[in-house]
């Protein structure tokens, strides 16, 4: 009987834990920022990007500041982007933290610019690596 109720308190103790560590997991999601990427299938600009930065981002100072999330404009829009307006054109980049937008660009204007754009953001915003990069 005993063993029972030990087995019992063990499952309940991990069922607690896993409940505090997705909840914590989903306030940190929200808090960190994100660069929101806009595509849509068949877009040129998007394919441009894609070869350009696409395959490279993941790997850069960037990206650990704002890493990438993309989303299909024809599809439904994520809860937590259905507050965002103005989305007609892809790509749309938009810079995310705390759950507003803080700075946006619209098309892809080439490798060079768009850096510059992103950086631009980055910098005015103040926004910095999280986990200690």
């Amino acid at each position: 009987m005993l063993a029972y109720f030990s087995f019992h308190r063990s499952v309940i103790a991990f069922a607690i834990f896993s409940f505090f560590a997705i909840f914590c997991a989903d306030i940190e999601r929200a808090e960190a920022a994100e660069l929101v990427m806009f595509e849509s299938h068949g877009c040129e600009w998007c394919e441009l990007w894609n070869e350009e930065i696409g395959a490279i981002y993941g790997k850069t100072s960037e990206a650990k500041i704002i890493p990438l999330r993309r989303v299909d404009i024809g599809d439904d829009r994520p809860s937590d982007l259905k507050h965002l307006g103005g989305l007609v054109y892809t790509p749309t980049f938009i810079v995310m933290q705390k759950g507003k937008e803080v700075g946006r660009i619209i098309g892809y204007p080439g490798e060079d610019f768009f850096w510059q754009l992103l950086n631009e953001i980055i910098v005015s915003k103040g926004l910095r690596a999280t986990n200690g990069s």
